[in-house]
């Protein structure tokens, strides 16, 4: 069988993938229903200190791109369950409505592009949490271009930016990691690349 061939296959999406992956877009979403309230009190309290610091509670809401991508390892995971997930919350009485299916949209993309650029091979922690700020990075530009944050004074946009990259990076990429890893633990991941990496390090 040629590189090719192996390649294609690889890619090439299974009913278990399938499966997994709209488990984890429900969860994510439930997880994004509890945090709209949680994260939404976070960032006015954080903007009412210095306006763009609520981007620090970004991160939760990106953390399904993340995981889709660790998990599945194949084109188009992490906009799926991102985009999945979103869904769920805007169905579950988002306050943010249809907007909220956008974001998932653009952070699932800038999760997607990350776990594109290393070809859907490298699954580690740097990757985790450079796929955390790619969706970081998407729901920056959604919201400068779209949603009038580019209104805004150039020091908000700096703060905020900065720390919705950071949140990303830690609340999604991190996070999402170690989660991968702690549900490997448990032998969930069995049928997964992911599941059978953690059994032959230990």
């Amino acid at each position: 069988m040629t590189t090719t061939r192996m390649s294609k296959k690889a890619s090439q999406w299974r009913v278990i993938d399938i499966v997994i992956a709209a488990v984890l877009g429900v969860a994510c979403g439930l997880i994004f229903v509890v945090w709209n309230s949680i994260g939404y009190a976070w960032t006015t309290a954080f903007d009412a200190l210095t306006p763009g610091l609520g981007g620090f509670a970004i991160g939760i809401w990106l953390l399904g791109g993340v995981l889709g991508g660790l998990i599945i390892r194949k084109p188009g995971a992490a906009i799926f369950v991102e985009v999945l997930a979103a869904c769920v919350s805007a169905a579950l009485a988002s306050q943010w409505g249809i907007a909220t299916i956008y974001s998932g949209l653009a952070q699932g993309i800038g999760a997607e592009i990350i776990f594109a650029i290393f070809l859907y091979r490298r699954f580690n922690l740097s990757v985790a949490v450079l796929s955390g700020m790619g969706a970081g990075l998407g729901a920056i530009l959604l919201e400068l271009f779209f949603y009038g944050n580019a209104a805004k004074s150039l020091a908000f946009n700096a703060i905020y930016g900065s720390t919705v990259l950071v949140s990303g990076a830690i609340l999604a990429g991190a996070l999402g990691w170690f989660l991968v890893r702690a549900l490997a633990r448990t032998g969930a991941l069995e049928r997964f690349a992911a599941g059978r990496e953690y059994r032959q390090e230990v």
